[in-house]
């Protein structure tokens, strides 16, 4: 039986699964009955399985008949503090929490993927990592599962990694999209507090006012991306609070604000984390008044390898047909972990489209959305794409 039809045969099982996850979503890097639901789904296969230490992890491995190469899989585990509002049958049931960025169905493909990989384990040569990893949405659950080992727990590092990640929207549904070199941007906190001295807002020469110097900071920055990054390069700033005062007719001794910044290379990383801070500090000095601010790393950039991305369209191809991929012009804004393993190993990060058929992609809401609706019929495709990645790669040695 073809290994898309393989997969296809797992449905009721994968939907299975994948709606059990739905229903108990859970934050960060402590999931324990999402580990546990893991555990079940692999139970009885040939693997060897090592559980995380400081995160909810499960790393299983699988050896070939044979020597050969190693191929990491990655399927991220956790949700979002998001209510949901789809009105599914299987809806979180857990208040507030929801798997809005479709990391249920990531879980159950790479379970999926493990079966049938296992099934093939007397054909092949090189061993399979499956990273089951928690903490994707903001808790650098890639770094704490490298830290632990992962890249390792085949006896050596991994000729290839690849992620799946499922789109609710823009892509139709089946299609596969990613790009060689940037996919995913860098993303970094720029936590700024302007210092004044409060007073009588009819009196402001008798105070130090922070807001206008706050809202001077906000605009440069605005300025800073137009006038000091270049445009095919770029940077993105956001910023996404401002907080500020308790009434009309008071000064507030303090302004706090906080943006987002994106880019898509190391450079423009580091020349925009220089630039920010000193373009904050010194606005602050021109009004007379200190302001307290802090650069927060994030996710890298995530790069993917140009030969293993052209390896895994081939691949795409190769399982679906040559209409079923499509090359991304650009990187997308979005950021993720998998970027800290793309840093170590060679590999790439894919998009496949799980807009459901009775929506139109370019409105569909998106992931991260309370109304984010992911296609139970992308789980047989992912399974079969990730077990075709790695049959494949093992097979080029």
């Amino acid at each position: 039986m073809a290994l898309y039809d393989e997969a296809r045969a797992l449905e009721t099982e994968l939907s299975g699964l994948r709606h059990s996850l739905h229903r108990e979503p859970e934050i960060g890097l402590d999931l324990p009955r999402t580990q546990a639901k893991v555990l079940a789904a692999l139970d009885g296969l040939p693997l060897e399985i090592t559980l995380g230490k400081a995160l909810s992890s499960v790393t299983a491995v699988l050896r070939g008949a044979r020597p050969g190469a190693t191929v990491l899989l990655r399927g991220d585990m956790d949700a979002l503090p998001v209510t949901e509002r789809t009105g599914l049958p299987y809806t979180s049931e857990i208040d507030g929490v929801m798997h809005a960025c479709g990391h249920d169905l990531h879980t159950a493909m790479l379970a999926g993927a493990a079966r049938l990989l296992a099934a093939r384990r007397s054909d092949l040569a090189g061993n399979v990592i499956f990273m089951f990893q928690p903490g994707e949405e903001g808790c650098f659950g890639a770094q704490h599962m490298i830290s632990e080992g992962v890249l390792d727990t085949a006896g050596e590092r991994p000729a290839a990694a690849y992620a799946l990640h499922v789109i609710s929207a823009f892509l139709p549904g089946g299609v596969v999209a990613t790009r060689p070199g940037p996919v995913l941007a860098a993303a970094d906190v720029l936590d700024v507090t302007v210092r004044g001295r409060g007073g009588h807002a009819s009196a402001p020469h008798h105070a130090a006012d922070p807001i206008p110097a706050a809202c001077e900071m906000v605009t440069a920055l605005q300025t800073l991306v137009t006038r000091g990054f270049d445009v095919f390069d770029p940077i993105v700033i956001t910023v996404g609070t401002f907080q500020a005062g308790t009434t009309d007719n008071v000064i507030p001794d303090d302004a706090r604000f906080q943006a987002t910044i994106r880019s898509f290379s190391a450079a423009a990383r580091a020349k925009v984390k220089e630039a920010s801070v000193r373009l904050v500090r010194d606005i602050a000095s021109a009004h007379g008044l200190t302001v307290a601010v802090e650069y927060v790393d994030g996710y890298p950039v995530t790069v993917n390898d140009s030969a293993e991305a052209a390896f895994a369209e081939d691949a795409v191809s190769a399982l679906f047909g040559q209409e079923r991929f499509i090359r991304q012009p650009n990187p997308m804004t979005g950021a993720e972990d998998f970027s800290f393993v793309l840093n170590a190993v060679p590999g790439a990060f894919l998009s496949v489209g799980a807009c459901p058929p009775d929506q139109v992609p370019a409105t569909a809401a998106f992931n991260h959305s309370a109304e984010a609706v992911f296609d139970d019929a992308v789980l047989s495709e992912g399974t079969a794409l990730y077990a075709e990645l790695a049959l494949r790669r093992l097979a080029a040695g």
